[in-house]
């Protein structure tokens, strides 16, 4: 090939190259916020679902506070997990009536299980919700099941221990997925690192 062909292909190569780059920041540009619209209608609807008695919700805007909980909750044992944000559950009044807490366990089997817990003022916890959960269809999936996550409603414990078998009777166990118990950690740990930051790290 001649020296000029050679730099005709280049040219060639670098304005095809120009154009897709161009075409694909155009496509972000374009799904950019309809995605960040239907992630935030996806949090919201887990906010709802484990606090439904809130009349609103406000995020606590507290990253120093974020950053020390996660320091300390990287030392309890309960995995590869961190909490992400936290929102107040407010009441009608405006009074908070507790909190919603998002936590990602990277324990998970399939990748990354992102839950959001709502605990009440006193601790009991209200409901969990899956923002992310991409486990095993008919195993690790059926931790979405109410079988499985109705376990933690209502409950009031410093942490949370998963039991196989099918044999937890204390208010603190929970009977792990039958096949799942990797996943059935992974949740309990995101939960654990919830509770914990609502007892010890908040500003109350």
């Amino acid at each position: 090939m001649s020296k000029g062909g050679f730099m005709k292909d280049a040219v060639v190569l670098c304005a095809i190259t120009l154009v897709a780059g161009a075409c694909l920041g155009g496509v972000y540009e374009m799904t950019k916020a309809p995605i960040a619209a239907a992630n935030l209608a996806a949090k919201e609807s887990a906010f709802r679902t484990v606090f439904p008695d809130a009349a609103s919700f406000g995020m606590v805007d507290d990253p120093a506070a974020l950053e020390a909980g996660n320091a300390e909750v990287a030392g309890l044992g309960y995995g590869n997990v961190t909490v992400d944000e936290v929102a107040a559950a407010l009441d009608a009044s405006g009074a908070e009536a507790g909190y919603v807490v998002t936590a990602t366990s990277n324990d998970g089997y399939g990748g990354a299980i992102t839950v959001s817990v709502g605990i009440q003022a006193d601790g009991t916890v209200n409901g969990i919700e899956f923002l992310t959960l991409a486990e095993t269809a008919g195993l690790g999936m059926n931790a979405a099941t109410p079988e499985f996550k109705d376990q933690y409603a209502g409950k009031k414990a410093e942490s949370f221990a998963v039991v196989k078998g099918g044999g937890a009777s204390a208010d603190n166990e929970i009977n792990a997925i039958s096949g799942a118990t990797i996943t059935s950690n992974a949740v309990t740990g995101a939960v654990n690192a919830a509770v914990y930051f609502v007892n010890n790290c908040l500003a109350k």
